[in-house]
């Protein structure tokens, strides 16, 4: 792990990086008030009193200022991988600093690809509860439009979905204006009450979150399954600081998002001092008649856009998982030709889809989605920390007892916050860690099959310079052109090669042996981006490095051969792969139920010639089959 050195953007850049911070990065998080404090004191099942109030408006702000503005803001946005954020750049970089440890790497290993396939059940539940809680404003505004907020949603969240497939190029530019007009909209809906009810200031102060704990333990336990949400998307500060770097991040909070989240926040405290009868939906009821349906209209679009941030973070974890192993290749289609990063994928997409019109359905309400919400949020912030820990031990070498005390007391306070969550399993927290334990599985599966069939596969292969001096004994006819042959093992004779030698009985001038090789870094430049080995009479051994954010495009990489004197002819040049059949077989392997789960989404993954970027006209693939 390296601490990004790179010249900080300033200016009109700045601004722009900014603004685009505060529609991607605070999108969740700014529509927590939504429906937050309704939650803590509904789940509670708290009295609305002045002293509950200022006990919880103060959890509140020192939730958000400890994990969020001094956690992740101040400290965790210190760390990058290569520039990179994120828990799957945490996970490359954590396991690669205990590399020497092999046991301790494993189990990272585990930890964090839980913590990765626990983000798709957020993935879920957030769509769903933000969506729901801003349409459920209706309620408030006709009272008999009750019946219409499920269906409004569903409409809303098939719409979203449906347009995932142009990509969010031309809109995605509205984002940042639209979440900085609803972050000024939320602070000027608590202002005036903030201003009608000063001493609800009070609740700035410590010591009302203290008190509220001392004298009601346990009551306050519960409550922290609820006071959580505030602050819920505090993990995309560090998964997108790849896209906008630190100091637009800071910025962003410091002078916009946590500002207008603490005075709406404390406009609703202030406002059930007066009138607790407006708990069903305190955040509605702070604005004025008039302003219901546009206020309605805006939430609807904040809840979008945050729900689209997620959206495109599912696919870009989908994308590095796929990458590093943990997930067969799935169709990944480019939305836009400037930016890279910009993808969908239609098999996440329908899936969560599916998934999130379930959990509407199936819960109905924000209140009752909000029981299944924070079990995923606390497991990931967990994770982290803990990532953290090993990343400035092994990787910095910072003094053991400074690594503990730097993310221990953090550790603490995720724990605490794990366990007050905890308690909400049996009534909805089993949503997000069913979804969670489903792709932990099926990544493991995955994972633990992918290195079985190498295995078989290496014990099975022929070592290629062996072979091939063998072969140029009593050389076959050359044919003209450039064949490309990938193996997933460097060093070992393709399955690819030798049924072209035994139906064909031709060999090409130039044969090239391509191994892809996939890193636990984000990027690798073209520099570092080709190996090149002669095994002579025309023929090398390649190995082509690619972080697990780079595009996989084979063709481009071999470009760069020209440096070491070979030319490649895109027209006279085939790529030659073997398309493996996995027969699961009883043994040594895995379960049988797992390795005919491995079977099927071996079967059923994209073929490797579009995940490699290969060009369909000029690709042979020669089946063979591998026992597991």
């Amino acid at each position: 792990m390296t601490v990004s050195q790179a010249q900080p953007p300033s200016g009109a850049k700045l601004a722009a990086l900014t603004l685009g911070a505060i529609g991607v990065v605070y999108g969740d998080i700014g529509t927590s008030p939504l429906y937050a404090l309704k939650e803590v004191f509904t789940h509670g099942q708290l009295a609305i009193t002045p002293d509950n109030i200022f006990g919880i408006l103060s959890l509140v702000t020192w939730t958000l200022t400890v994990i969020v503005s001094i956690k992740y803001v101040v400290l965790i946005l210190r760390a990058d991988n290569n520039g990179e954020g994120g828990l799957i750049a945490m996970l490359a970089l954590a396991s690669s600093a205990v590399r020497h440890k092999p046991r301790l790497r494993r189990w990272l290993l585990m930890v964090g690809i839980f913590g990765t396939a626990i983000f798709f059940g957020d993935g879920v539940i957030t769509p769903a509860i933000s969506v729901l809680s801003a349409v459920e404003g209706l309620e408030v505004a006709a009272p008999g439009l009750h019946r219409y907020v499920v269906p409004v949603t569903l409409v809303v969240l098939t719409l979203l979905f449906a347009a995932q497939r142009f990509g969010t190029g031309g809109i995605g530019r509205l984002f940042g204006p639209i979440t900085a007009v609803w972050f000024v909209v939320l602070a000027l809906l608590g202002l005036p009450h903030i201003v009608h009810n000063p001493a609800v200031l009070e609740a700035l102060s410590p010591h009302h979150a203290l008190a509220f704990i001392w004298g009601h333990p346990g009551v306050a336990f519960v409550a922290l399954g609820a006071v959580v949400l505030c602050v819920t998307g505090a993990e995309a500060l560090y998964a997108d600081l790849g896209h906008f770097g630190k100091r637009p991040i800071r910025l962003a909070w410091f002078g916009l998002a946590m500002p207008a989240l603490l005075l709406n926040y404390f406009g609703q405290g202030a406002m059930l001092l007066e009138h607790p009868e407006n708990l069903k939906n305190p955040f509605y009821e702070m604005a004025p008649p008039w302003a219901l349906f546009p206020l309605i209209g805006l939430a609807t679009a904040a809840t979008v856009i945050a729900s689209q941030a997620l959206i495109s973070a599912a696919f870009s974890v989908t994308k590095q998982a796929i990458q590093l192993g943990y997930l067969p290749r799935l169709r990944i289609t480019h939305t836009s030709v400037k930016d890279t990063g910009q993808i969908y994928v239609p098999f996440v997409n329908w899936g969560l889809y599916v998934c999130i019109v379930l959990a509407v359905v199936f819960f109905g309400s924000s209140t009752k989605l909000a029981s299944a919400y924070g079990i995923a949020v606390t497991v990931d912030m967990l994770i982290t920390t803990t990532m953290t820990f090993f990343v400035i031990r092994y990787a910095w070498k910072f003094p053991w007892l400074l690594c503990v005390a730097a993310t221990g007391f953090f550790f603490l306070v995720d724990a605490l916050f794990f366990a007050a969550n905890a308690v909400k399993i049996f009534d909805g927290g089993w949503f997000p860690l069913l979804i969670g334990a489903a792709m932990f599985t099926l990544m493991m599966t995955w994972k633990q099959g992918r290195r079985l069939m190498s295995v078989r596969l290496r014990d099975e292969s022929i070592d290629l310079q062996t072979f091939l001096d063998s072969v140029f004994i009593s050389p076959p006819t050359r044919v003209p052109g450039t064949a490309v042959f990938l193996s997933a093992e460097k060093g070992s004779t393709p399955n690819a090669l030798l049924h072209n030698l035994k139906h064909n009985k031709v060999l090409h001038e130039q044969n090239l042996f391509i191994t892809v090789k996939h890193h636990e870094v984000p990027w690798i430049g073209f520099g570092k981006r080709v190996e090149v080995e002669s095994l002579g009479n025309d023929c090398w051994q390649v190995t082509l490095h690619f972080g697990f954010k780079n595009e996989p495009d084979v063709p481009e990489a071999l470009q760069l051969l020209t440096t070491s004197g070979i030319n490649l002819d895109d027209m006279e040049t085939s790529y030659f792969l073997s398309r493996d059949i996995v027969i699961p077989t009883f043994g040594s392997g895995m379960a049988p139920w797992r390795e005919k789960l491995f079977a099927s989404m071996h079967r059923n993954a994209t073929a490797a010639a579009d995940f490699l970027s290969l060009p369909t006209n000029r690709v042979v693939e020669l089946g063979s089959k591998v026992e597991i």
